[in-house]
């Protein structure tokens, strides 16, 4: 894992005029993602409107023009992750694939959490342990590929929408949550959402919670010296009797049956 020195990243907040410019070219990379709010930037020679989940991507040498509260007809608010940061580990990511300056991802709290390590990291007095930094942003990079590589192609709203119930499901498989909640998280109703997600992904969105919990639980059977009651809470699938029936079914052995067999 290549270093990258990360020189300036904060969780940031505006809320009057802000005009950040770098004419002559940057000398560093920037990643920045808006959370809240709006702003405008120079995306490929036009200034364009960047909204909430929007992706900005800079290399150095790119002429950077960042607008805040220009505006006329927005409010003057913008809140956004950033990462200005060099080093060979930051050359390798870049030199990997070919990125688009703006992308619109389907952000989830995963991506935020890891942002907001790194800003923790680098606000210590010592200005945080370089190979914990490195391995941070490591990891951040890589889950915005990810999320560059899920954005739609047609960039639907709705596709958008089932993205993100999918990242709600994956974050709250352990625990309990209803259909109301996973709808909530996206501002649909319980009807829409439940149509929109098994439209597009060909399962229901308690089918998908109940896969992530029966693969939770294969690898605690597999790894841990939990107690198969212990496993089917730890999973997120309440009683052992629930738990067996549902393990049967999938995998045609009872639970602790294969574990005998590992």
């Amino acid at each position: 894992m290549k270093d990258i020195s990360v020189h300036l990243s904060d969780y940031s907040k505006h809320e009057e005029l802000f005009h950040q410019e770098f004419r002559h070219g940057l000398d560093t990379y920037i990643v920045r993602l808006q959370a809240e709010g709006e702003c405008q930037a120079l995306v490929d020679g036009a200034i364009r409107n960047i909204r909430p989940g929007d992706l900005l991507l800079f290399q150095p040498g790119d002429i950077y023009d960042l607008r805040i509260g220009f505006s006329e007809d927005k409010p003057k608010l913008s809140i956004d992750y950033y990462i200005m940061s060099t080093g060979p580990g930051m050359e390798e990511w870049w030199a990997q694939k070919k990125r688009p300056t703006l992308a619109r991802i389907a952000e989830d709290s995963r991506l935020r959490a890891v942002w907001h390590q790194i800003v923790l990291e680098k606000g210590r007095l010592d200005g945080g342990q370089p190979g914990i930094v490195t391995s941070l942003v490591w990891s951040l990079l890589l889950l915005i590929d990810r999320a560059i590589e899920e954005v739609p192609e047609d960039h639907s709203p709705l596709a958008y929408h089932a993205i993100r119930i999918r990242q709600f499901i994956e974050e709250h498989a352990a625990e309990p949550f209803t259909l109301a909640q996973a709808a909530q998280h996206t501002g649909l109703s319980v009807s829409r959402a439940v149509h929109l997600f098994k439209s597009h992904f060909g399962v229901s969105i308690m089918g998908y919670a109940q896969q992530l919990r029966l693969s939770r639980a294969v690898k605690l059977l597999e790894h841990s010296p939990l107690s198969l009651e212990q496993i089917a809470a730890e999973a997120g699938l309440g009683s052992y009797a629930y738990f067996h029936r549902l393990f049967r079914a999938r995998y045609g052995v009872s639970p602790g049956a294969y574990r005998k067999k590992q």
